[in-house]
């Protein structure tokens, strides 16, 4: 199914505008993801989809050329999984899996085949007459995606799936969710507030701030040409690079970079990952901090800019605290953006 979302908006009884007029289509089979902090708009455009929420006059949802704006939630045969799996504890995860399907009058020899099905595909053939209280967070996840996959929904949507898990299961988690989710080839849109989580999973990001859509593309487009500053900040981390640009330079404390492109009005930033320790290097600067992250350390730099300027360093050893270091940054890897005037 082909989602198209034309001119959604809401504004709640007391004047706040959650969500500015935004336009957007997700494709047949596609896994797009709703990308920002918290109160950006996102969940609020989720509900929107799911008829949960009713969107100011003007809006157009519509799913392939059907017009559901005005359907209720219950008319519109969406999945739905939430961070707080909101499975029912007296029931083991079979039963918990074929709910919806009973509940819409399935002929039982029908809801039992499609249970088989997305107990097998999200591999919880074992665990179907466990009672779901028995099962890790991990595996609740997947009875909760089971359960929004049975009734063979035109579009899921998911709302900070992996948020409740802790970090070291979020991150196993997040892969299996992108597998399964492709496996199931439906088209589907999940909210979150985690860059890598929508970096690992989604087609397509759409960053959104302040109740607008900032850019919307593959994840690889954001994270190398982002369109704007909070894009650079909010997909990589990016850092500002403060200074004066004169003569195609950018004259910082410890030392001047070459630009790929000088204009007035920019702003530029770079990724830690494409800041080297050299000694040939043109900026000088003394070490703040050193931190050891397993394959690398992140190594945190004083007197190049007016801030702590961090650098990704994959070799054996680190620099201390306190020694001086040279230090590169290769032209093509600063982004030069139009500078932020909100």
């Amino acid at each position: 199914m082909t989602l198209t979302i034309r001119n959604a908006s809401k504004t709640y009884p007391d004047g706040t505008r959650a969500l500015l007029p935004t336009d957007l289509t997700v494709g047949q089979g596609e896994i797009l993801s709703l990308l920002g902090p918290s109160g950006c708009g996102k969940t609020t455009l989720l509900r929107i989809i799911a008829g949960l929420e009713t969107p100011d006059a003007g809006t157009e949802v519509r799913f392939d050329e059907e017009d559901v704006t005005r359907l209720a939630v219950e008319h519109r045969n969406v999945g739905m999984v939430f961070q707080s799996y909101a499975l029912f504890p007296n029931m083991s995860v079979r039963a918990n899996i074929g709910y919806g399907l009973k509940v819409r009058k399935v002929p039982k020899a029908e809801r039992e085949q499609r249970v088989d099905e997305v107990l097998a595909l999200c591999r919880l053939g074992d665990y179907a007459e466990r009672a779901v209280t028995a099962l890790s967070g991990g595996q609740r996840q997947r009875v909760a995606l089971a359960r929004a996959m049975a009734p063979r929904p035109r579009i899921l949507l998911l709302d900070e799936p992996l948020s409740a898990l802790d970090a070291a299961l979020r991150d196993s988690l997040r892969d299996e969710l992108a597998a399964m989710l492709r496996q199931f080839r439906i088209t589907a849109v999940f909210v979150t507030h985690d860059q890598a989580e929508a970096l690992a999973i989604a087609d397509r990001i759409a960053v959104m701030s302040h109740g607008q859509m900032q850019q919307v593309g593959p994840p690889e487009e954001l994270y190398r040409t982002p369109a704007s500053s909070f894009v650079a900040r909010f997909i990589g981390n990016a850092m500002p690079l403060p200074g004066s640009i004169v003569d195609g330079h950018l004259i910082l404390h410890g030392g001047h970079l070459p630009l790929p492109a000088a204009a007035a009005g920019v702003e530029v930033f770079v990724r830690a990952e494409d800041v080297h320790l050299d000694d040939a290097g043109p900026l000088s600067g003394t070490v703040e901090t050193v931190a050891f992250s397993g394959g690398h350390y992140r190594i945190g730099i004083a007197g190049i800019t007016g801030e702590t300027l961090f650098a990704t360093h994959p070799g054996r050893q680190a620099p201390r605290p306190g020694d001086s270091v040279r230090v590169r940054i290769d032209a093509d890897d600063l982004l030069v953006l139009p500078q932020d005037r909100s």
